[in-house]
């Protein structure tokens, strides 16, 4: 990994930050796959030699690449859920209607996934409540905090079709 200043518009290798190199992405795809890969199949993964692949780990993750590792839990085999997608238009168009939306967001736990939008909706939701009325508690209280909503709607996931990670472009 360089850095080197990014000069080519719209190529997402050439970002601001360090450029990345075929290691580089070669190392962020398989995490992408595998996030518990233990450091030496990582290391061979991608035709390093464990101490070169682990310096290029931790590079990526303090320059931010890598914000994290997590497990995939099915919730559904612990609890049953609603999931809800709400699209969701604020009142005023001021930036600071869009910080008090997003500052009350990010203090909810049920909105799972919070998307600004560009278009006829501001924002998109992910919501994981217990069911439709916990749901509807919930939109009720955004409501009435005040946090500028103009209009909602709301669609039940009925069934996940695909869920993966954005993709890590080719060199």
């Amino acid at each position: 990994m360089t850095t080197e200043p990014a000069n080519r518009k719209g190529d997402p290798r050439m970002m601001r930050g360090p450029k990345l190199d075929s290691y580089d992405f070669a190392i962020l795809r398989a995490l992408q796959v595998n996030g518990r890969m233990p450091k030496t199949a990582l290391a061979e993964a991608v035709n390093l030699s464990p101490t070169p692949c682990w310096e290029r780990l931790k590079k990526l993750e303090q320059a931010g690449f890598i914000t994290g590792y997590r497990a995939m839990v099915d919730i559904r085999k612990i609890a049953p859920v609603t999931e809800v997608m709400v699209e969701i238009t604020l009142a005023n168009h001021k930036a600071d209607a869009f910080r008090r939306f997003e500052d009350a967001i990010r203090d909810r736990d049920e909105v799972r996934g919070c998307w600004a939008l560009g278009g006829g909706v501001d924002y998109m939701l992910h919501l994981v409540v217990g069911d439709i009325d916990g749901y509807q508690r919930l939109m009720d209280e955004l409501l009435d905090g005040a946090i500028g909503i103009d209009r909602y709607f709301g669609y039940v996931v009925t069934k996940q079709v695909k869920d993966v990670p954005n993709p890590i472009p080719d060199l």
